[in-house]
């Protein structure tokens, strides 16, 4: 794993060894604050590699400090894969493991980690 980060704001990134790391600092309730914000960074500042097909894990972590926010976390967890995808992978259907996880930390951030675990041969994506 590379130690450079890409940073805009408050949103990082770095890639490398088939892992793709972001990490969102601050934490607020409303899930749907992060899509744009993640948006806004890949558009404006991501030089990394395009979106691969295959299957992939996501590892998502909220590190919150003093109470727990008060956050449903599959709603957490929809808005990033929705941010991201088109940029780590094409389509969020490709996860084939998601763990999310709600945790005290030292800081209030959100991370995301997402390893790619094998290529499907032949694999199509599906039809909307």
């Amino acid at each position: 794993m590379s130690d450079s980060w890409t940073r805009q704001g408050k949103v990082r990134a770095r890639e490398g060894d088939g892992v793709f790391e972001l990490v969102v600092e601050g934490l607020t309730t409303q899930s749907r604050y992060y899509k744009p914000l993640i948006y806004e960074f890949f558009r404006k500042s991501w030089r990394g590699s395009r979106p691969a097909w295959g299957e992939f894990s996501v590892e998502i972590l909220m590190d919150y400090v003093g109470d727990p926010p008060w956050m449903d976390l599959d709603n957490l967890a929809k808005a990033l894969l929705d941010a991201v995808k088109g940029y780590v992978f094409h389509d969020d259907a490709q996860v084939s493991r998601l763990v999310v996880e709600r945790r005290a930390g030292e800081r209030e951030q959100v991370a995301v980690m997402v390893r790619k675990l094998r290529d499907l041969n032949g694999w199509i994506p599906p039809q909307s």
